[in-house]
C-alpha cells in the first residue's frame, strides 16, 4: 500500500522520524493568490500577541509554504517562556464559503492526543491508581493479545511506548465503529511481528486500550476524565473528542484532501472508538495552553496539575525508534511516554504529530529553550509535511540560526518521488498476468468473509464487477488475474490498489479470501460464513434425525438453538459446522464433512458423508 493507508490514519512524530517525500518547484516572491491569503490573516487576527522581531516575515514564509502545498488553512501558536508570543490563523477554514482560520478554529490534532491520554494516565498514578510497571492484566483483567507471554507481561508503560510487539493493524478500528471493550477483545485475534520489547511499531490500538483502562480505573469515561482533569485545568474550553462535536460549533476547519494536485473536500470520519489514540480537536488558543503547560513540567499558571516526575517522564526517552539519521539536524529518534524525543540542531526535541481524514497537524517543543509551537492544517495528502516545515521554521527564528531550507528539501523530494512513480507507469512496470479470467462466475464470489480480530468483508455484485464492505467502508473491486481482484486507484479511498486473492477448498467452492491489511504479518485471512439460514432453528430442526450408513446408525440432534452435532456408536460427540447450502463440516475431523439431501417436495430423505478417500451415502429413518 506503499504506506498510503498510514498517511490518512492517525500519524506520528517530527521529521527525523516520520517518512515524508516532496517535490520541488521555485516559488515567485508574490502572488494573487498569496495577498489574497494575506488578506485573510489580517481579518483573522484577533489581538494578537506581540510578535519578536526574530517572527518578522514568517507570514509571508507561511503564505508561500501553503501555496506550494495547496493548504486551505492553517493555524499556528507559538508559546516562549510560558507567554503565547504569536496566535494567528492563515487562509481558509471552508474554501468554498471563503470563511477565514481564526485562533479559535477547530481542528483536528490526531496522534497529539496520545500526549493527553498519558497525562491522564500519569494523573492516574500520581493518585496511587495505577503503576506504570504493573501488568495491564492487574487493571483489565480480560486483557488478553495472540502471544500468551506477552499478555501476561505487558504494562501500561509498554502500551504507550509502541513496543508490545504487535503492528498498527489499523484497519480494525478504521472499518468499523467497534467499541472500546469490543476493539480490546479483539487484540487477542492480532497476530504479533516482533517479541515484547525488542522494537518500536507504532500502534493506535494500544493507546486506544489505554484510555480504555483510564475509564476502568477512574470510574468514568475517557473523555470525562480528560476533560475534567486536563481540559478544564488548562481553561481549553472549545476543544472536544469527536469531529461531530466539532461541527456544532461556529468556527471549525473542514477537512481536505490532496487528490493527485487537486484539492477535495471530504466527508469527516468519525474515529470516536479508538478516541486516546486522536480523536481531540482543538484550536490555536487552546493548545497554546497545553504548550506552556507541557513546558511547564505539568504546572499551569502556578498549579502542578501533573507531578513533575511523571510531566518528566512523558519527555524522556523511553524506546529507540529504528531510523536511519537522513538529517544532521535530527538525530537518534526515540519515543517518551506519547511524545517523540530527540534533537534539532543541537537542541532537545520533544515532538508528535498527527494524521487523520482532512487534517494534519504538529506539536513541537525545544523545552530546555522554553518554546513550543502548534501548528494544524486542514488537508492531508499521502505525504504532507507543511506543519513540520513551520514549526522548524519558527525554532529556527526563535533561536537566531539561519533557517534550514526544509520546503525546498520536501518539495524536492515529493518531485522525485512522483518522477519515479511516473516512469513505472511509462514502462508498464506491473506483475498482472494478462488474458487470465476468474475460476469462478461472479456469483460464486458473493457472500460473507468473516476475520475474528478485522470483521466482516461482504462480497456483492456490482453491475459487472464486485464490491467490498469490509465493516463500514466500501470499495469497488476489478478483476486483476486469476482470482485476484484490485480495489482501482483512487487517492481518497484508504485501501486504493490493494489486491485480495480468492481460494476454493477441495470440493470446489469459494471459501475464504486473503488482503495484506497489515504489512508487517501474512495477509488477512477471511473465512466464508454460512449462509444465515444455516443457524436458525427452523432450518436446522428439519435435519434432525437418524441416518442408516451400511450397519451402522448415525444420529443428528440439535443442541441449544442452533448447533446440530453428530452421534456416531463407539466415538465422541461431533459438533457439525454449517458451511453452505446444507452441507456441515465434521468439527475436529479435517476432511470430513455431511452433506443433507432433500428431494422434490424439499423434504430430507438422506445425506452424503465425504471422507479422504471415501465417500459414504445414507437413508435418513
Amino acid at each position: 500500500m506503499r504506506g498510503k493507508f498510514a498517511s490518512i490514519v492517525l500519524l506520528g512524530l517530527a521529521i527525523g522520524t516520520m517518512e515524508v517525500a516532496a517535490a520541488g518547484a521555485a516559488r515567485p516572491r508574490t502572488s494573487p493568490l498569496r495577498n489574497a491569503v494575506l488578506s485573510v490573516v489580517a481579518r483573522a487576527e484577533e489581538q494578537a500577541p506581540t510578535s519578536p522581531k526574530t517572527l518578522d516575515g514568517l507570514d509571508e514564509f507561511i503564505t508561500g509554504v501553503m501555496k506550494d502545498w495547496k493548504i486551505p488553512g492553517l493555524s499556528l501558536a507559538v508559546v516562549q517562556n510560558g507567554q503565547v508570543v504569536f496566535l494567528k490563523g492563515y487562509g481558509y477554514r471552508d474554501s468554498d464559503k471563503k470563511l477565514p482560520v481564526t485562533p479559535h478554529t477547530l481542528f483536528a490534532i490526531g496522534s497529539i492526543t496520545k500526549s493527553f491520554t498519558v497525562t491522564a494516565m500519569g494523573t492516574l498514578v500520581d493518585q496511587g491508581k495505577l503503576d506504570w510497571d504493573k501488568p495491564v492484566r492487574e487493571f483489565i483483567p480480560e486483557f488478553e493479545l495472540n502471544d500468551p507471554v506477552a499478555s501476561e507481561r505487558i504494562t501500561p508503560r509498554d502500551l504507550v511506548t509502541h513496543r508490545t510487539g504487535v503492528p498498527r493493524h489499523d484497519m480494525v478500528w478504521y472499518s468499523s465503529d467497534f467499541s472500546r471493550a469490543e476493539l480490546v477483545r479483539r487484540l487477542r485475534y492480532l497476530e504479533p511481528s516482533k517479541d515484547i520489547r525488542t522494537a518500536y511499531q507504532y500502534n493506535n490500538l494500544m493507546f486506544m486500550t489505554a484510555g480504555y483502562m483510564v475509564g476502568r480505573l477512574s470510574g468514568m469515561s475517557w473523555e470525562d476524565f480528560v476533560r475534567q482533569y486536563i481540559f478544564t485545568s488548562l481553561d481549553m474550553s472549545g476543544t472536544n473528542f469527536s469531529v461531530s462535536e466539532s461541527q456544532k460549533s461556529s468556527d471549525f476547519a473542514m477537512p481536505y484532501q490532496n487528490a493527485k494536485g487537486e484539492v477535495k473536500l471530504i466527508p469527516f470520519h468519525n474515529i470516536d472508538s479508538i478516541g486516546p489514540a486522536g480523536s481531540i480537536n482543538s484550536s490555536a488558543e487552546d493548545m497554546s495552553h497545553y504548550l506552556a503547560f507541557q513546558l511547564g513540567k505539568g504546572a499551569y499558571h502556578g498549579k502542578q496539575l501533573l507531578s513533575e516526575n511523571n510531566a518528566t517522564q512523558m519527555q524522556s526517552p523511553q524506546m529507540v525508534e529504528q531510523s536511519a539519521d537522513r538529517y544532521r539536524e535530527i538525530l537518534l529518534p526515540t519515543y517518551g511516554l506519547g511524545l517523540g524525543v530527540t534533537t534539532y540542531r543541537g537542541h532537545k526535541l520533544v515532538s508528535h504529530g498527527g494524521a487523520i481524514d482532512g487534517f494534519t497537524a504538529q506539536l513541537a517543543l525545544l523545552p530546555m529553550d522554553n518554546i513550543g509551537v502548534m501548528v494544524f492544517a486542514n488537508l492531508n495528502s499521502d505525504k504532507d509535511p507543511v506543519p513540520v516545515i513551520v514549526a522548524y521554521n519558527v525554532f529556527d527564528r526563535l533561536l537566531g540560526l539561519e533557517p534550514v531550507p526544509w520546503n525546498a528539501r520536501f518539495l524536492e523530494d515529493e518531485r522525485k518521488s512522483e518522477a519515479s512513480e511516473e516512469e513505472a507507469k511509462k514502462k508498464g512496470f506491473s506483475f498482472q498476468k494478462p488474458g487470465t479470467h476468474p475460476s469462478h462466475d461472479l456469483a460464486d464470489y458473493v457472500g460473507e468473509y468473516e476475520n475474528q480480530g478485522y470483521g466482516v468483508i461482504r462480497i456483492e455484485r456490482d453491475d459487472n464487477n464486485l464490491k467490498l464492505r469490509l465493516n463500514q467502508l466500501t470499495s469497488p473491486l476489478r478483476h486483476f488475474h486469476y482470482d485476484v481482484f484490485e480495489i482501482p486507484e483512487n487517492p481518497i479511498d484508504p485501501m486504493e490498489k490493494t489486491k485480495m486473492q480468492f481460494f476454493m477448498d477441495v470440493q470446489g467452492e469459494i471459501s475464504s479470501l486473503s488482503i495484506p491489511l497489515e504489512p508487517h504479518v501474512k495477509d488477512i485471512v477471511f473465512t466464508r460464513r454460512p449462509e444465515k439460514a444455516m443457524t436458525e432453528r427452523s432450518f436446522l430442526a428439519a435435519l434432525v434425525g437418524q441416518y442408516q450408513v451400511g450397519d451402522t446408525t448415525e444420529t443428528v440432534s440439535l443442541e441449544g438453538e442452533n448447533t446440530l452435532v453428530l452421534l456416531v456408536p463407539g466415538q465422541p460427540k461431533y459438533t457439525l459446522v454449517p458451511v453452505r447450502g446444507t452441507t456441515f463440516n465434521i468439527k475436529g475431523l479435517a476432511g470430513y464433512s455431511v452433506e443433507f439431501k432433500r428431494d422434490a417436495s424439499g423434504k430430507v430423505t438422506g445425506a452424503v458423508f465425504y471422507e479422504p478417500g471415501a465417500t459414504f451415502a445414507a437413508q435418513k429413518k
